[in-house]
């Protein structure tokens, strides 16, 4: 069997010179995958995918890319090895306009960019209508897709999401996870942490359940949602 894409392994750590909040966690994606972390509060979920991203210290264990060990990389420098990574909060510049957000997810690069914004709103067609409106304006769903059409324009290939759906209504949590099913589809792979579990999982090819920073369930999403002991804990019978 191959490498995972990415595979945060068997890590232990937390912020600065404090505890650990992660004990042995295990995160991977395959290629063209959508994997799902999800478990109560202050389980660890998104430290976990920080960890991932290199926001904190992993102080045992590895983080692999195309088996390239990135542990001690900075999260800029992993960027431009194909990662991208969309916060929960402060994603987007509320100032400046929805195509001059997408112009600057691009600032790694070097080459032509139109193209990818047009993919962008090909994706997302609302922002090519409001293309030229302030980012700040738009509704919370809006916002969310200007801050995951902001990460694609690094062309990425792992797309990194913290809680994408926080604060928006339920339609709009439909149509975005079918956005991301579609940027799976084109073989970017999706590590994503999200409080909707239930919904997330239906989507999710692998899901984790973490508990208290340490893996407690893994496998399909499908087998996850099938899993008594799994619905009855965390998703609400």
């Amino acid at each position: 069997m191959s490498d995972p894409v990415l595979i945060g392994d068997a890590m232990s750590g937390g912020y600065g010179s404090g505890p650990d909040i992660l004990h042995e966690c295990t995160i991977a994606v395959d290629e063209g995958e959508i994997a799902v972390i999800v478990g109560p509060n202050g389980a660890g979920k998104s430290t976990a995918m920080k960890a991932v991203f290199g926001m904190l210290n992993v102080r045992q264990g590895a983080v692999r890319l195309f088996g390239e060990d990135i542990t001690s990389l900075t999260p800029q420098a992993r960027v431009a090895k194909g990662m991208a990574f969309v916060p929960q909060t402060s994603n987007i510049f509320t100032s400046m306009t929805v195509e001059e957000n997408l112009e600057m997810g691009a600032f790694l690069r070097r080459d032509d960019i139109q193209k990818t914004i047009e993919q962008v709103f090909d994706l997302f067609p609302i922002l090519r209508e409001k293309r030229a409106q302030a980012a700040g304006e738009l509704s919370g769903g809006q916002r969310q897709q200007v801050a995951v059409g902001r990460a694609l324009m690094t062309q990425p290939k792992v797309l990194m999401l913290d809680e994408p759906t926080a604060g928006v209504s339920p339609i709009v949590m439909d149509e975005l996870f079918d956005r991301i099913i579609e940027v799976a589809r084109t073989g970017i792979s999706i590590l994503m942490v999200e409080q909707n579990a239930r919904q997330a999982l239906e989507i999710a090819d692998k899901g984790y359940v973490l508990v208290q920073g340490r893996n407690r369930f893994t496998d399909t999403g499908a087998a996850l949602l099938n899993d008594p002991e799994v619905r009855k804990s965390f998703l609400g019978g």
